[in-house]
């Protein structure tokens, strides 16, 4: 039996680094699961360890990918055939067939779609978690990168754990009809008396973007104001001036790092009845094969919907081209 992944020898852009790789699979280790995966997502979270922006923990060559849905072709339990998993914490998930450990392997509720399944795991949970360490019930919350998957379910969560107001921060006027589909009140990214604004009411911020936007955020924030940095969109760090305000990191693999894993099974447990009831944007599918244009897809100024790789797909099952939100 053979296998394609995505590998990467060395860092660098990921349409220059990357490449489809062909090779015969080992046997499948006792006490492991061979998953055949079906669909894995595009996220900024895969293609930025690609370049080299976490090489003191991400060492080429690996297979590319941290999330995706695929199907229990092989294991010590019989039972667990067939069964639909999320493959997590263990190889890339740009390849069609992958081995993992069974307590890292996350079930899929029959009612959940694959195309949501696949895209359960980075953006839903460091939405969830972040909201359980930082409840916004009765707060004005404001977020950098509105459009973005995981900017999109922070505003729908924060709204149903009551959060006062959610401002969003958007680049495209082509852009403002999701963050207000999500409830979230616009502030353009080049509106700086708009950004001030919002930053003075703004009780806890969620940044994903870092840089000139961040540091100018945190100068308009009041005294005593959370400010929790999830994200370098913009590749640059923030500035702090004054002694008020204390950032906090957050990084979803800190937090599994000291997490059991019975109790990241019952996170998934909840995420799966909240996801099922959220908007999330339309999937463009491309086979694995067309990776080229995945990526190229990825890269689309004001795009709306996710690129996923199709590595494989049943019968019946969605095919390459736009598969709606849900």
């Amino acid at each position: 039996m053979d296998n394609s992944a995505l590998w990467f020898h060395e860092f660098g852009q990921p349409e220059q680094v990357l490449a489809l790789e062909h090779s015969s699979l080992a046997p499948r280790a006792a006490g492991k699961l061979r998953v055949q995966m079906r669909y894995s997502p595009i996220n900024p979270s895969d293609l930025i360890p690609v370049t080299g922006a976490y090489r003191h923990r991400v060492v080429p060559p690996r297979v590319a990918g941290y999330e995706g849905m695929g199907v229990v072709a092989e294991a010590d339990n019989p039972a667990l055939i067939g069964r639909r998993v999320l493959p997590l914490r263990g190889e890339g998930t740009w390849q069609r067939w992958l081995d993992c450990d069974p307590q890292w392997a996350v079930p899929v509720p029959d009612s959940i779609p694959d195309v949501l399944a696949a895209r359960g795991y980075i953006n839903p949970l460091a939405a969830y978690v972040m909201l359980r360490k930082w409840p916004v019930q009765g707060k004005t919350v404001l977020l950098t990168a509105a459009t973005s998957s995981c900017a999109g379910l922070l505003a729908q969560w924060a709204k149903r754990q009551g959060a006062k107001a959610v401002f969003g921060v958007y680049r495209s006027d082509k852009q403002i009809a999701a963050p207000e589909q999500d409830g979230i009140i616009p502030v353009s990214v080049n509106d700086k008396s708009g950004l001030r604004q919002a930053a003075q009411q703004a009780e806890i911020a969620f940044d994903a973007v870092g840089g000139e936007l961040a540091t100018d955020l945190l100068q308009a924030m009041r005294p005593g104001a959370d400010f929790i940095s999830y994200g370098l969109l913009s590749g640059q760090l923030y500035k702090v001036a004054g002694g008020y305000l204390h950032p906090q990191r957050f990084h979803l693999r800190d937090t599994l790092a000291v997490t059991a894993a019975e109790v990241w099974q019952q996170w998934f447990t909840e995420l799966w009845v909240m996801l099922a009831v959220s908007t999330l944007p339309e999937v463009r599918l491309f086979p694995l094969e067309n990776w080229r244009e995945a990526l190229a897809e990825y890269a689309v100024s004001g795009r709306r919907s996710k690129p996923m790789l199709m590595m494989s797909h049943p019968k019946g099952a969605e095919m390459a081209g736009r598969v709606p939100g849900y």
